[in-house]
């Protein structure tokens, strides 16, 4: 159907008692939401009276008055499983070294020369003759070797906030008074 004199100003009393767009188009019959808003917006029309849907507003809680459970940790905890045994008790915690690694010449690969298990750590500026990569034997499941893998993927720290909501329980249950631990 097409817009007549009677539809325009149905619409008009309609949207001016603050119904939906989807709400008009259902009580014109045999018209399209996307057709209502079209011609609400080629008649001008504007300054719709609030419903009583939209003066019920209830504000939403804030995150932050929200508290969160104490034990609950913020993430998970498990990590990469493929790089979960370089950080357990299997191998010692990473010591970043004075320097990078010296790969002989021989041994440096460049892009064209990677296979499939060398280790793929850039070493140098890409766009200087020297530049290479690793090329030492990947660990499975990384593109890196265990040094590289060491390097690349660093447990994480506890926050600050979360170390001393930690540490400060042990220090205040202390059973010995402060002048005996002197």
């Amino acid at each position: 159907m097409s817009w007549n004199d009677e539809r325009v100003e149905l619409l008009k009393k309609l949207w001016s008692e603050g119904l939906s767009a989807s709400q008009i188009a259902g009580r014109l019959g045999s018209v399209t939401r996307n057709a209502v808003i079209g011609k609400v917006h080629r008649l001008g029309l504007s300054g719709r009276a609030t419903t009583s849907r939209m003066k019920t507003h209830r504000p939403r809680q804030r995150m932050a008055n929200v508290k969160r459970a104490a034990n609950k940790p913020r993430f998970a905890v498990a990590g990469n499983p493929a790089v979960r045994g370089l950080f357990t008790g299997e191998g010692e915690a990473y010591v970043p070294p004075a320097e990078e690694l010296v790969i002989p010449v021989a041994e440096r690969k460049t892009i064209q020369s990677l296979t499939e298990c060398s280790c793929r750590w850039p070493i140098g500026d890409p766009q200087m003759a020297d530049f290479h990569f690793c090329g030492k034997t990947k660990v499975l499941g990384l593109p890196y070797c265990e040094h590289h893998a060491r390097r690349a993927f660093q447990p994480a720290v506890p926050r600050r906030r979360e170390r001393t909501e930690v540490e400060m329980p042990i220090a205040i249950t202390s059973a010995v008074p402060a002048k005996e631990r002197a």
